[in-house]
């Protein structure tokens, strides 16, 4: 609304904002404005999020992860001025849907640091509660299926079989994790 009244003024203002670059008129989603400033924005919340993070543990996932992502979007803010372009390279949506995101992660992380859940001690045993309340009948139940005769024979004669010494077999693959 304010970009709209500021460009259909007539004032010396929107002139000055069509002059300095592109301008949206709409977002095109309902109920999220168009940030005329958006690059500086993000580049704003995107700074204010690395600094944040740094409060979770240097080892976690999370942090790695908010870390990275958050580095190559203000690079991408940093190195471009167009906002169209800044959507291009991150690829996530439009600037103003960026901004709600950053926005979002940093109240994550102050959530985060608040409930701390990285410092749960190693011998920490959570209470498991069982609830005998029968399942409707429209919620979809998994039941496994019977295992056919055959795959029972197989897996006797494996086990069964003794193993030879003498042959040289290869190592089973390892999997890296």
């Amino acid at each position: 609304m304010f970009l709209r009244s500021i460009l259909r003024g007539g004032t010396g203002t929107g002139a000055m904002l069509m002059a300095a670059g592109k301008v949206k008129s709409t977002t095109g989603i309902v109920g999220l404005e168009v940030v005329p400033n958006a690059r500086e924005v993000l580049i704003d919340l995107y700074s204010k999020t690395l600094k944040e993070v740094e409060a979770v543990p240097a080892d976690e996932n999370y942090r790695k992860a908010v870390e990275t992502f958050t580095k190559h979007r203000l690079q991408v803010c940093q190195e471009e001025q167009d906002w169209e372009q800044i959507e291009k390279k991150i690829g996530c949506g439009q600037v103003e849907e960026l901004i709600e995101e950053a926005e979002d992660e940093l109240r994550l992380i102050s959530k985060l640091v608040e409930w701390d859940p990285w410092g749960v001690p190693d011998d920490y045993e959570c209470e498991v509660i069982t609830d005998d309340t029968p399942i409707p009948k429209h919620v979809p139940r998994h039941k496994p299926v019977k295992l056919p005769e055959e795959f029972h024979k197989t897996l006797e004669a494996v086990k069964s079989k003794p193993a030879i010494e003498d042959e040289k077999t290869e190592p089973a693959p390892q999997l890296k994790s």
